[in-house]
């Protein structure tokens, strides 16, 4: 039996739909609740947003979010090198025990 000879089905995929148009996402953003997570951050208007001073609550949160990101990084980064010395005192302890069982032995 040759089974690489096997004829194999292929499966057509739907065509790709097409993009919606203005008016289709204008009327998706004017059904959104007001409580929609994606406009809770943002101002009311475009006016607002133009006049918002750089300490808006976006930009508030923005950085907040920008330091929690470089503050994990910072604690992965020292959680490595707490694992490395870690390593290091214990490979110390070890030969300072086998140092101090040496000297107990002669000293014997």
């Amino acid at each position: 039996m040759n089974f690489g000879s096997k004829s194999k089905k292929r499966m057509v995929l739907p065509t790709r739909p097409e993009p919606p148009t203005v008016e289709q996402i204008m009327e998706d953003v004017n059904r959104a609740y007001p409580n929609d997570p994606v406009f809770t951050v943002l101002p009311d208007s475009a006016e607002d947003l133009k006049a918002s001073s750089s300490n808006s609550e976006v930009e508030v949160r923005y950085l907040q979010s920008r330091r929690y990101i470089e503050l994990h990084e910072r604690l992965q980064e020292e959680r490595g090198s707490l694992a490395r010395r870690r390593d290091e005192l214990r490979a110390a302890g070890e030969s300072l025990e086998r140092s101090v069982m040496e000297v107990k032995r002669s000293a014997l």
